[in-house]
């Protein structure tokens, strides 16, 4: 939502939006490891244009 990093993976995956902020929100929470992993596919969108 903030750096499109949701939207981006939905169109990739074929999944939902909410599905996948969902589980970045569960992960954040959760385990701890979903802002790493959001940041790590932020940098991974910015250079695969």
């Amino acid at each position: 939502m903030i750096l499109g990093v949701s939207e981006w993976l939905s169109g990739k995956l074929g999944w939902k939006v909410g599905i996948i902020r969902l589980a970045f929100l569960v992960s954040v929470f959760a385990l701890g490891t979903g802002l790493g992993l959001y940041l790590i596919l932020w940098v991974v969108k910015m250079f695969s244009k």
